[in-house]
Formats: structure tokens, C-alpha cells, sequence
């Protein structure tokens, strides 16, 4: 199986320790450019945006991002519910022809009352998905051209749409694809019945092959298939005993009071996905690693994916592999600060698992790959 492997855009800041303002980065034009074009020289196949409140706004900073990126993707966010389909279809229509193909589509429904309130949308957890079943329907027929120049009618019972269409197609057909995560029933149901790659957040191996199996089997009476995704951080050193100290270093700033603020406001949240990040440590330091090698002291202050990867380059990579088997194709992952560890995870780990620009060229580049060393001599090719 090729494994794709993204990065992610911090558009909500970024640090070196969690939970504090110490090492601490300002989101700034400047600073995101240097993380995109990091990733698109590394050789990822893109970068997730995040969306909400405590974000700068996805399709904003990924339109910004076109002209100095060359082949990466862009991995955006829609909100049923908070535009209209139509809306959404120009905006996607548009990115995807301006990018020349480069959009990816993530379908976030929302887990946080208090923000979607604050943003007018008043829907409980069921009304939601009722909403982005209808809105996902509109935006799929439109884009795919269905109805003709008659466009695509819906009569929902929260949307309402009369010969929805598209004058300007994307580039890819019959829509750019969709990625949606989410771990109610609801939420499998939707993915199995509209959506092309199901993301699930880094839970223990077990627990995602129990995902892929319900969705696949949902996926099958809708005479579907559904390709399968995962969230994560990364902690990558050169030894195992360095990325474990990493990863205590990363919350070694962290107040237990910020902890204890952090866990009580997730808890509010009606998400599935949230409940269960947060149950694999409780809110305690002392039960971090949930799995071989698998660490959620990111989770204990971060909403939404709460797990690392801890490890030498070898064992991530022998990990990645463990949840590739189990059917994952992409790996979206981040580490602090996110523009040197997207560096150092390439140079660590893509070697293992065939992936970058170095690869893509049979192992040299149009010049010396390192270092000339005493003006003549060529570094030597490593064997990792």
C-alpha cells in the first residue's frame, strides 16, 4: 500500500511547549508560508487546514498558499450548516481550478456548542448530521454536474435547494474528494454513505480496526467502498530514549490547573471523538503512553487529536505500518514547533517508508544532496 502522509498549518499558533506562551510563535503570513513550503519541499502530499474560532480561517490562508506551493494539497474545511451549499460549491469550484487540482475537502460538523452558537448555528448532535447529510447531497450533485443545465433540486427538511449547479467545474472529477471524521454512529453512517476517506484520531490499533470494520460494512450496503485516514502527532528522534524525553520536555511547562480548565471544557462538547480522547488518559499525566509508543500527553490541553507517535525513526515507521495493515492509506500528522519537525520527521522517516522529493528522483537531486565537505569532496550517500 502507498501511504500518503500530510502535514498540518498551526493557523491557530504554534510552540515548543504545551500550554504556555514560552517558546511561543504569533500565526503570521510569513511563518505559515515557510511551514507550506517546508512540506511541499519535503515531498508531503499536503497539509490539513484547521477551522474554528481559534483559527484563522482555512480557505483564506489556503488561497494565500497557491502561488508558492507546487505540487501540495490542500486538505480545507466545510461547514454544513454555518454556509450554504452553494456557497461552498463556488468556493471549492474555484480553489480546485485556481490550485489546478490541489483541493481536498475535509467535512467538519462540529463538536462545541458554545462556538457553533456563537456562530448561529443552534442544532443538537442529531440535527447536525441531518444537515450535513442534505448539505453533502446538494454539494456532491452540484459539483458532479447532476441535472443537467437544469441543475439538482432538494426539498430536505433543513435545506432546500432548486436547480443547484456549477458554471466553472473543478478540475477533478467528479468532485474534489471528501474527508470527513467523526465516532458516533451518526457519524460512520455519513461516512459510509457520502464521503471518500474516513479520518478517525489516533486511538490504539484496536480501536481503529474496530472503526474500519463498521464503516466498511456500512459502506458495503450502499454498494460503496471508503478509503480510511488518521490524525496524529509525531515525536521522531534519533533514539527512543530522546524522542521520550522529547515528548516530556513538550508539557514540561504545562500547569495542572490548565489541565484541569482544558479537560472541563472538552467535557462540555456533545463529539464522540473528543469523549474518547479524553477517556485514553483522563487527565493525568502519569498514564500517558496508551500504547506501545503511542502518547497522549498532546491531548491533555489540545482538543481534537490528543495522541503521538514517540519514537526512533524506526520504530514510527514500524507503527505507521501497524495501522497501515489495518487498512490506513493517509497519515495526517504535526509536532512542535511545526516547521522544524517537518523537517526532521522527513529526514528521519521518509527514508523508511519511500517517501520525499529524494525518492521521487531515484535518491539524487540536481545537485550534491548534503554538504560538499573541504570544497571537493561529495558527502557520503547514507545507507539508512
Amino acid at each position: 500500500m502507498s501511504l500518503n502522509v500530510f502535514w498540518f498549518l498551526p493557523t491557530h499558533g504554534d510552540s515548543r511547549y504545551l500550554g504556555t506562551s514560552r517558546g511561543a510563535r504569533p500565526v503570521n503570513y510569513d511563518y505559515l508560508k515557510q511551514v507550506a513550503v517546508a512540506a511541499d519541499t519535503n515531498g508531503y502530499d499536503g497539509v490539513l487546514i484547521p477551522t474554528g474560532r481559534s483559527c484563522e480561517d482555512p480557505w483564506v490562508v489556503a488561497s494565500s498558499l497557491i502561488g508558492v506551493t507546487q505540487k501540495l494539497k490542500f486538505l480545507v474545511a466545510i461547514r454544513p450548516g454555518l454556509s450554504t451549499p452553494g456557497l461552498a460549491v463556488r468556493t471549492a469550484a474555484t480553489f480546485d481550478r485556481l490550485s489546478n487540482g490541489r483541493l481536498l475537502v475535509n467535512v467538519v460538523t462540529g463538536g462545541d456548542q458554545g462556538e457553533l452558537e456563537a456562530d448561529g448555528l443552534f442544532a443538537d448532535h442529531a440535527e447536525r448530521y441531518e444537515i450535513s447529510s442534505e448539505f453533502l447531497r446538494v454539494w456532491r450533485a452540484a459539483l458532479a454536474g447532476e441535472g443537467g443545465d437544469a441543475g439538482f433540486d432538494l426539498d430536505g427538511k433543513h435545506i432546500k435547494v432548486k436547480g443547484a449547479k456549477t458554471l466553472f467545474p473543478p478540475v477533478q472529477k467528479p468532485y474534489p474528494p471528501l474527508y470527513f471524521g467523526g465516532s458516533s454512529a451518526a457519524a460512520h453512517e455519513l461516512a459510509a454513505e457520502q464521503v471518500d476517506v474516513y479520518l478517525t484520531w489516533g486511538e490504539p490499533p484496536a480501536a481503529v480496526a474496530e472503526k474500519i470494520a463498521d464503516i466498511r460494512a456500512r459502506a458495503a450496503k450502499h454498494g460503496r467502498t471508503v478509503r480510511f485516514g488518521i490524525r496524529l502527532h509525531v515525536i521522531v528522534r534519533e533514539t527512543n530514549e530522546a524522542a521520550w524525553k522529547a515528548a516530556d520536555e513538550l508539557i514540561s511547562h504545562l500547569d495542572d490547573d490548565v489541565i484541569a480548565q482544558a479537560q472541563a471544557a472538552f467535557a462540555k462538547m456533545d463529539s464522540e471523538g473528543q469523549r474518547r480522547m479524553a477517556a485514553l488518559h483522563g487527565g493525568r499525566r502519569d498514564k500517558l503512553e496508551v500504547s506501545p509508543n503511542l502518547w497522549a500527553g498532546v491531548g491533555l490541553v489540545r482538543g481534537g487529536a490528543g495522541t503521538a507517535l514517540v519514537g526512533d525513526p524506526e520504530t514510527v515507521a514500524a507503527r505507521m505500518q501497524e495501522y497501515a495493515a489495518l487498512g490506513i492509506e493517509t497519515f495526517i500528522l504535526s509536532g512542535y514547533p511545526h516547521l522544524e519537525e517537518s523537517y526532521r520527521f522527513a529526514e528521519l522517516v521518509f527514508p523508511l517508508i519511500g517517501k520525499g522529493r529524494q525518492a521521487e528522483v531515484g535518491g539524487s537531486l540536481t545537485g550534491p544532496f548534503g554538504e560538499v565537505v573541504a570544497n571537493s569532496i561529495l558527502p557520503k550517500v547514507s545507507q539508512s
